[in-house]
């Protein structure tokens, strides 16, 4: 039953009423009301309603059909809204305010700027100036942009005579060319700009083609952009944003065949026959099929579409917020990934391929990149959980980012050298462990920030290590207890329990692996994972060769004494390239027993594990006598940018969605692919 009914409308009217058609002024605060309680059949006797009050309550949007058309004073303090384009059928409306709506950033007040003709007054700031500069100015020149793009690029593709078909093709082409590639004033306004090059758009092709408009009054997928580090509110920060130009683009003119790909490092003669295990992995290919969805070259410095220098390093699933993440890693993901490289932070949509938002610091390169979920008190101490982004790269600072809000909230200055590497305990939402280049790995709480963004951080645990750390993984079956990293000189192990007294603590145990005829502990480790409880996936500078070993058979929990050296059980090796290429590393998909590692010619190697696991899992589990070849290798397609082919594509990173439906491929010349698995 909604809490809104005729009796409260009437006791609620400043003064009371006993008409509802009567009443001019209406205060609905602090009632704790939702969306579904506003009633627009109710709603539409309040015929003369000019000021209403719906501050302080928990409205995340407005009705579309309130009809209330003589309204000229809404107040929305204190809300959870999340889009305004619903406030256009108010046409009469003067004053508005929605502070403290934390979803709401400039943007919103740009458009509402727009939608709302009379507007006078927004959030207690005079803007008609502005207003009329937003409406006029801004208008014209992206009208013009607009058209200029059409004429460019889409005029001559429609024939003389064209089919409903062809100019619906073409339509589509043209509303996704022109929203990513026309851009116009600051960088904060992005998605501003994207939604009236939309409707511009629209209007344009109604008036020259004779197409409807697009009536569809439902909010867009924002596509913000923060350009630079804040402490100041989320209005503030995107006040003060510096002006850019385009953020995003598709690589152009692309030529695209995959295919699959069976190394073979004998030259093959006619007397040769396959053997069967070549024979058995090219019929497994054929139970694999991913095609290459979209080619983004978001990254650039500067936004420059000839950057192709830009590394790409470290890519992570968001995770979705209702779906017990921790638990069931099936659902533990969204189709938006979190990629990073150079001075930027994009969120990528993978099945449309576009980018949601992007975060730039214009004096860091971003190396790594971890989501969390935080439950935060919102107002009047209400609780959501939300994702927090930790991104952290040369400068040694951690960035804290409400990816809901555009709002980075603040910085952990963890060490005084780059930061190659940081993950989440998948156990404690707030711990944040981070590797640096000054040789030592950082456990840190990140707290909880409350309702104005305040937060404290705090350091629990130091680890020592003997050179660089590169790769980090805690242990799944005791992830408050070990900490397992890949480092340049070897595989280390440390207990992380945090109710030993020692802060900074030596590394437990070195792990040392087969080097021809011995056993070797030192060797750079550039790639680790876990492939489930127990195997662990490690990748060395040894070429050609990714280890597959025991984690419970390897390390000996009981032993005492710290820095001691065990011996890697070794269950398998996948075959991978003999390349001496270092830093290419390799990632897991624990749930559909996948491995994947790219190589140094843009290609990513592909092992389905699944028939394996199970006899590795036993105590009497023993080593295959051979190295397991690719279940496929996904060969990067012939790809070209005006007319000219990238050059030397290393994959620095693949990872996949935990459903195994998106794999994104990071690669050395600032392009990221999204393939999709059929």
């Amino acid at each position: 039953m909604s809490k809104i009914t005729t009796e409260l409308l009437l006791e609620r009217a400043v003064p009371r009423s006993t008409r509802l058609r009567k009443i001019e002024t209406l205060n609905l605060s602090k009632l704790q009301l939702k969306t579904g309680d506003l009633d627009p059949r109710l709603f539409s006797r309040l015929r003369h309603l000019q000021k209403l009050d719906l501050s302080d309550n928990l409205l995340d949007k407005f009705p579309n059909s309130l009809t209330l058309p003589d309204l000229r004073v809404l107040n929305c303090n204190n809300n959870k809204l999340e889009d305004v384009t619903a406030l256009k059928q108010f046409p009469l409306l003067e004053e508005l305010t929605y502070e403290n709506n934390v979803y709401l950033t400039l943007n919103d007040d740009y458009k509402v700027m727009f939608l709302l003709q009379n507007l006078r007054l927004l959030n207690g700031k005079d803007i008609t100036k502005l207003a009329n500069h937003v409406r006029r100015v801004n208008s014209r020149k992206l009208t013009s942009k607009v058209t200029a793009h059409w004429e460019k690029f889409f005029r001559d593709q429609l024939p003389e005579k064209y089919t409903a078909e062809q100019v619906k093709s073409i339509k589509k082409k043209f509303l996704k060319s022109v929203q990513t590639n026309v851009v116009y004033g600051p960088s904060s306004l992005s998605e501003f700009t994207r939604w009236r090059v939309k409707m511009i758009a629209e209007e344009f092709l109604a008036y020259s083609l004779g197409l409807e408009l697009n009536s569809d009054t439902e909010p867009e997928e924002k596509t913000d952009e923060n350009e630079e580090e804040s402490t100041e509110s989320p209005r503030e920060a995107a006040e003060d944003v510096a002006q850019v130009g385009d953020f995003s683009s598709y690589i152009s003119n692309v030529t695209v065949t995959p295919s699959k790909r069976k190394r073979n490092h004998s030259k093959s003669s006619p007397g040769n026959k396959r053997s069967k295990s070549q024979a058995s992995t090219e019929e497994e290919a054929e139970d694999v099929s991913a095609e290459p969805l979209h080619f983004l070259q978001c990254h650039s410095k500067g936004n420059s579409r000839e950057d192709f220098k830009t590394q790409l390093w470290s890519c992570v699933f968001e995770p979705v917020l209702d779906s017990g993440a921790r638990k069931d890693p099936i659902v533990s993901s969204s189709r938006t990934v979190a990629t990073c490289g150079g001075e930027s932070v994009c969120l990528i949509d993978c099945e449309t391929g576009t980018v949601l938002k992007k975060y730039k610091v214009a004096t860091e390169e971003f190396f790594s990149v971890a989501w969390t979920t935080l439950t935060m008190v919102i107002s009047d101490s209400r609780k959501k959980a939300h994702n927090i982004l930790a991104a952290a790269g040369r400068r040694g600072i951690v960035k804290l980012i409400h990816v809901a809000a555009d709002f980075c909230y603040g910085e952990i200055k963890a060490h005084k050298k780059p930061i190659a590497t940081v993950c989440f305990s998948p156990t404690q939402e707030t711990h944040l462990f981070t590797a640096s280049y000054d040789k030592r790995i950082a456990l840190w709480d990140i707290g909880i920030p409350d309702c104005d963004y305040n937060f404290k951080a705090s350091q629990l645990l130091v680890l020592e290590t003997a050179s660089i750390p590169l790769r980090i993984a805690l242990v799944p079956t005791c992830p408050e207890q070990y900490l397992l990293a890949g480092c340049e000189d070897g595989c280390f192990a440390w207990n992380i329990k945090l109710d030993k007294g020692q802060k900074s603590r030596p590394f437990e145990a070195i792990f040392q692996f087969p080097d021809d005829e011995s056993m070797t502990t030192s060797h750079r480790v550039d790639g680790l994972a876990f492939l489930n409880d127990d195997v662990v996936v490690s990748k060395s500078s040894k070429p050609g060769c990714i280890y597959l070993w025991s984690w419970s058979r390897s390390f000996d929990a009981k032993g005492k004494g710290c820095q001691r050296t065990m011996s890697a059980v070794i269950l398998a090796e996948l075959e991978w390239s003999t390349t001496d290429m270092s830093y290419l590393t390799l990632s897991t998909c624990p749930a559909k027993e996948y491995v994947f590692c790219g190589d140094e010619k843009g290609s990513v190697w592909m092992y389905n594990l699944s028939s394996y696991t199970t006899a590795w899992g036993s105590a009497k589990g023993k080593r295959s006598e051979r190295r397991i070849s690719p279940t496929q290798i996904l060969k990067w397609p012939e790809l070209r940018v005006n007319g000219e082919q990238p050059p030397e594509i290393l994959v620095n990173n693949v990872v996949a969605d935990p459903a195994f439906t998106y794999l994104v491929v990071l690669t050395s010349v600032n392009i990221t692919a999204i393939w999709k698995k059929s």
